[in-house]
């Protein structure tokens, strides 16, 4: 699967874990390293990237300077403060990372919290802060105080690394190296220049009060099944990846983690797709976490106001709702495993994609099914949107996947339509909303026909993924997961069949095996193997689901974190952590854990 060029990165994507404030996510490394972070924001330029380019990116070390110690990572319990722990014949390091700000505890500055403990023996621990504005494309000015560090950088902002140690500048940077006895604390705490320091007992407090605030949150939890530790570290990541600001999420934390091993096909998700946004609010309340749905919902409902597209709706955003960045290629950054180019910004914003509609009706549904009643003015909106739908539904798009080749009809993209009016019917029933309910009803009934007269291919014997296509597509799993088929109808099983003996390899399934407009060949679609399996539980077929399911779980990294793909050896590929897959997760584990208990019966089904 990789490219003859790929070379093996010194830390793998895989051997991450993520911290955050729900404004931006930091990475860090099995070796202690935070090799990647956007700062202060998701989509603000890294100051921290040298997951993508070990030389120039720039990094924030912490590590004890002694070989043949063993490294194990975790998480404190229900949180997302991460520990990293080195374990040696004659001392042990901890090093605890975390991240507050405005998102977390809604006061105080941003912060990156890096507190390192000796627990027994002694050690040395070298530090290395190495920042790289822009994109690693500006190298900061160094100014060594007392307890302190500064660095800074035209148009940047101007960053102060605070601990009781004397650091030494070097070339864009500052080091240190101390030795730390049983039972010695030290923090290093990276905010901004002019926010107000915190002493020893602040910090133990704002610890504290951080993973009090998670636990509380994960607390909330409805989920009490087989999976719970995977599914709520799902939640939680899900959770970070929200802006506690807008109500929008990232799609991802990342830009230019590459889909193929030394390929081109490297993106930035640091945006809110509508699509994967919807998605991720269905998740959540299925754990029922409903104000996030609230947020993301009024955030959704302000999107076509101020949109002046065709279609009323982008299929991403800026976190704030404005457009989405021009794509541009960062040509100095070597790319991760030498995958170039990397890229920030998206091409793919200026794309027609019907289905997004289907994912915000079925989020905005059921966002009113278990929340808020939804406002005069936002239903006027709906309508709009609905009304496009029935006017466009049949019109040629890029589709899910978002593939730089001709638009066509997709089968997805027309059965996300037919939720979208599906949903908004049963929304003004059940809210005794004023809808035209004849178009609607008729516009609905089209598309169900047109589905099944256009896409299913008899010669085949299964759905195919766009019109006068014979190839099929992972998100046709989609169907029965919608509730546009039955789990068990034939044709159904023919297709979910065809599916895992043309684009499945055991748990994996590919979401596609054809010639997309893209070099090389990229690996199995996370969220594709996640649906496979809850298609298989929703079939009745649940020895298979749950052994898949145990599979797919044990090739999470070692902090129950995913990205968007798997190479060949179930190995992480793709942004990370990815949206996509740890709703998929959820959804997949909720449902099958369910049926393993005889209660296919439950709240969740429409």
């Amino acid at each position: 699967m990789a490219e003859p060029n790929a070379t093996r990165p010194p830390r793998p994507i895989g051997e991450h874990g993520a911290i955050g404030n729900m404004a931006t996510i930091a990475l860090v490394a099995l070796d202690g390293t935070v090799d990647f972070l956007c700062w202060p924001d998701f989509d603000s330029p890294s100051i921290f990237a040298a997951l993508l380019d070990p030389e120039q990116g720039g990094h924030f070390t912490i590590a004890p300077e002694m070989d043949d110690m063993r490294v194990v990572q975790t998480y404190v319990p229900d949180t997302n403060v991460l520990l990293t722990q080195w374990l040696g014949e004659t001392c042990n390091v901890e090093l605890i990372d975390f991240m507050v700000g405005p998102g977390e505890l809604g006061h105080g500055a941003a912060r990156l919290v890096r507190r390192v403990r000796v627990s027994s023996g002694e050690a040395r621990i070298r530090v290395d802060c190495q920042p790289r504005f822009d994109y690693a494309r500006q190298r900061p000015e160094v100014t060594v105080g007392q307890d302190h560090v500064l660095f800074a950088a035209s148009g940047a902002p101007r960053l102060r690394l605070s601990a009781p140690v004397e650091f030494t500048a070097t070339d864009g940077g500052a080091g240190a190296s101390i030795v730390l006895r049983d039972g010695d604390v030290m923090d290093f705490v990276l905010d901004e220049d002019g926010d107000s320091a915190l002493d020893a007992g602040a910090r133990d407090a704002l610890l504290a009060e951080v993973v009090r605030r998670w636990q509380d949150w994960t607390r909330r939890s409805t989920y009490k099944g087989r999976w719970r530790e995977a599914v709520n570290r799902s939640a939680l990541v899900l959770k970070l990846m929200t802006s506690c600001r807008h109500g929008s999420m990232v799609a991802a934390a990342t830009f230019g983690l590459p889909e193929v091993l030394g390929g081109s096909r490297n993106w930035d998700y640091r945006a809110t797709w509508i699509r994967d946004a919807s998605f991720t609010v269905y998740a959540l309340m299925r754990l029922g976490y409903v104000d996030e749905a609230k947020a993301f919902t009024r955030w959704s409902a302000e999107r076509p106001k101020h949109d002046s597209t065709d279609a009323h709706l982008r299929i991403m955003y800026a976190l704030d709702g404005s457009p989405m960045g021009e794509e541009i290629e960062l040509d100095h950054l070597a790319g991760y495993a030498g995958s170039k180019p990397v890229r920030i910004g998206n091409a793919a914003a200026s794309q027609l994609q019907l289905d997004i509609f289907g994912a915000l009706l079925d989020s905005i549904y059921l966002s009113n099914k278990y929340g808020e009643a939804i406002s005069h003015a936002d239903w006027v909106g709906v309508c709009e949107v609905v009304n496009f739908v029935c006017e466009n539904w049949q019109r040629p798009d890029a589709g899910i996947w978002e593939g730089r080749e001709p638009p066509r009809e997709h089968l997805h993209s027309q059965l996300m339509c037919w939720v979208a009016v599906d949903r908004a019917v049963r929304l003004a029933s059940k809210r005794s909303l004023r809808a035209p309910f004849e178009r609607w009803i008729a516009a609905r009934n089209e598309i169900s026909r047109y589905i099944w007269d256009t896409f299913w291919n008899e010669e085949l014997g299964h759905f195919v993924r766009s019109k006068g296509s014979r190839d099929l597509d992972g998100a046709l799993l989609m169907m029965p997961l919608v509730r546009f088929v039955g789990s068990t109808d034939p044709q159904w099983l023919a297709t979910l069949d065809a599916i895992g003996a043309q684009l499945g390899d055991d748990a994996l399934v590919l979401r596609y095996d054809r010639d997309d407009g893209l070099e090389g060949q990229e690996g199995a679609f996370a969220a594709c193997s996640f649906w496979y399996v809850e298609c298989l539980a929703r079939a009745g077929r649940i020895d298979q689901a749950r052994n898949n399911m145990e599979k797919l779980l044990a090739y999470g990294n070692h902090v129950h974190l995913y990205a968007e793909e798997f190479t060949n050896q179930a190995e992480l590929l793709g942004n990370f952590p990815q949206a996509f897959t740890h709703l998929a997760l959820i959804s997949a584990a909720t449902y099958l854990d369910a049926a393993l208990d005889g209660k296919i019966e439950h709240p969740w089904q429409l």
